[in-house]
This record gives structure tokens, sequence and C-alpha cells, in this order.
């Protein structure tokens, strides 16, 4: 196998595929990256049984001396090509005999063990019938727009995945870790079947850092039962889904209100970033929001000190003294574009929603239970 490739575009492919190399793992074949030069392109292949990551470098942009495949370990691989040489234009001649793969510059020759190519578990092959397609752009701004609501660890599996539910021309995104939920409704330019899938987060999260958010690049999403196929550009990258039936989410939402909040989204947050001057990793103190009239009146109470802040509002119903974790607020409130925003409120033990008009954006927060008299 002899191949002459570009710095940049190696780079470029290999930083791609290692999303998907296993950090821990008693396979070290799992460790490695797969290449494979044949058919005028040299595909980049990396696979850890949970998430799998493919992608090309066509032979425009390189050339193929002697087709072939072997693997390599993945971390010392990108030490090596990042360092090879400084100049990100200059070719690096890559030989592999079967046992030393020889990797070249112009001034530095590394030479590093080969390993067994056969061993690496191929990817596998999905039925590419029920998919649908969206523009880099708003799955990446999907993914923003909610991301932040899965849980961190996986006592609850079905917490660290998002469900996407397609319903002919509509794609519901949901994520929850408990305390709050977080919901994005797009409106698709096809129609498609009906489908739904739990995609693990960290999947989505790689997902996120490799689409390039073009609004005229597209992104195709293919589902089946166990598996999850995202193609772009000259990428696949293959996750499998988490097993199981998803919360039933729409017991959880409601329209009823008793008292309504409109605020400018950056003033509400400005008050709200205050607030965390004041509070610890360990702190669960509340940040109060009492509304009253046109004005609402935020307090928070904390070891390090106290705020109290106020700001107008347009307020429709009761008046209300309700409690959050700032923190909750603050996600939401960074990831919605519009100039304002509307808060939604029955009581101080019920769900506070936060919602535009047309629900295309929807986030629950539950609040924190709180005595009120020292308020």
């Amino acid at each position: 196998m002899k191949l002459k490739l570009n710095k940049e575009e190696l780079t470029n492919a290999v930083s791609i595929v290692a999303r998907a190399v296993s950090a821990k793992t008693s396979m070290s074949i799992l460790e490695c990256i797969l290449i494979s030069a044949a058919d005028n392109e040299i595909k980049f292949t990396a696979n850890n049984t949970d998430l799998g990551i493919e992608t090309v470098i066509k032979c425009d942009k390189c050339k193929i001396a002697e087709p072939g495949t072997t693997a390599v370990e993945a971390r010392l691989f990108s030490d090596i090509i990042n360092k090879i040489t400084d100049d990100p234009e200059e070719d690096i001649i890559f030989e592999s005999d079967g046992n030393i793969i020889e990797l070249k510059s112009s001034t530095s020759t590394f030479k590093i063990q080969e390993r067994d190519p056969e061993q690496f578990p191929t990817l596998p092959l999905l039925n590419e019938d029920n998919y649908i397609t969206l523009s880099h752009f708003t799955l990446k701004e999907i993914i923003k727009d909610t991301i932040f609501s899965i849980a961190a660890n996986d006592s609850n599996k079905m917490m660290t995945g998002e469900l996407f539910e397609v319903n002919g021309n509509s794609l519901r995104v949901v994520a929850l870790d408990g305390h709050r939920i977080a919901i994005k409704n797009t409106e698709l330019r096809d129609i498609y079947g009906n489908y739904k899938a739990i995609i693990p987060g960290k999947t989505l999260n790689e997902i996120s850092k490799i689409i390039t958010g073009e609004t005229d690049a597209e992104v195709n999403i293919f589902f089946e039962n166990e598996s999850v196929m995202f193609k772009f550009d000259d990428t696949v990258v293959v996750s499998r889904l988490i097993d199981g039936d998803y919360f039933n989410i729409d017991a959880m939402l409601s329209n009823d209100y008793e008292t309504k909040i409109t605020v400018s989204r950056k003033e509400l947050l400005s008050h709200v970033e205050r607030s965390t001057i004041l509070i610890r990793e360990t702190d669960k103190k509340p940040l109060v929001f009492n509304i009253k009239d046109q004005s609402l009146n935020l307090k928070l109470n904390t070891v390090l000190g106290s705020l109290n802040s106020d700001l107008l509002v347009n307020k429709s119903g009761k008046d209300l003294m309700i409690g959050f974790n700032p923190k909750f607020i603050l996600d939401a409130l960074r990831v919605i574009e519009d100039e304002e925003v509307s808060l939604y409120m029955t009581n101080s033990k019920a769900p506070c929603f936060i919602r535009d008009e047309k629900n295309s954006y929807i986030y629950l927060i539950l609040p924190i239970n709180f005595n009120q008299a020292a308020y």
C-alpha cells in the first residue's frame, strides 16, 4: 500500500473519524483507524461498536500508487501527522508493507507498527428507505437548542439521549433530565413517514462538531430499529439507538396558565446571570421570581451573599412567587433568539413553560420548593 496525501486533508479526515475511537477498551483494535485505498478514494474508518464514523478523501486530492488496507493506532497516528510537518499544504507519503507503516515528509520519517485490519469491526449496513433530509444549519441548531437538557450520567439511559420523532413533514426533538424538558419542533421541506428513534446525546454532540452549519449543505438521516445513520458530504456516521419506549411527553405538556410574563430576553438573561456570581456548584438555593403588577423582582440568598434585582415585564394573570434553579433558566435563554420571551406559570409548584406562539420551541422547567416567608 502506497499513498500520497495532502497534510491538511489527512489531518481533517483523521480528526473526523477519531471521534469514534474507543478511549478505554479491552479490544485494542477499537483504538485504531482502518485505512483503505481503492477505486480512486481513500477511506478512513473508526468504530467503537456504539458509534462508527467513516470519511473519504477523493483522489483529486491524493494519489494511490498501490491500493490496500491497513489499521493504525489512532492516537499515535494523529500525533505523528500533526507534527510531521508544519506546512499544511505539504504532501505526506504513506507506505505499508503488511507489518510496518512508514510516514514521510520532506524533513521527517516515522515508522510505526501496523495493526491487523482483518480484526477491525465493519460498520453495519442500514436500509436507506426510512430517512429525512435536513440542512447542516438546521440540524446543528436543533442539537444546540436541546442537548443541554439531557442527563449527564446514565443512571437512566433514556435520559442520556434525545427523541427524534418524525410525522409527515414535522420533526419533534425532545431532551429531558428529570428537572426540565427541551423541545424543538421543525417543519420539514418534504413529507416523510412516521419514525421514532432515541439517539444518544454523545452521538449528537459529535455530529454537531463535524457538520459545518451551512444552510445549503444537506444531511440525510436514516432510521432503523436499532441504529441511525447520518450521511453528509463525504462522511457517514452510524450509531446504536437507545432501546426502549420514551417518556409520554404529551402528558407533561399543558397550555393552561394563571400567570404569564413577557420580557426582553437579553434583560432577563442579564439579570439571571448576575445571580450565578453568588452560587457554588453544590448550592441548591433557588432564584426566586416575585411577579407583581408589571415588575419582576429576583432574589437570591446564599452563603456568599444575596441579590435583589428588578426589571419591568408585561404581566397578565395573577401575582406569583416561584423559585428556580437559575442554570436551567439560563440554558434556555441562551439558545432562544427571539427579542422577547414569554413564561407561562400556574403556581409555585407547577412547571414553568417558556415557549413561542408557534411552539417551535418549548422549555419546561420544574420549580424549586422554598420558604416564601424568607423572601
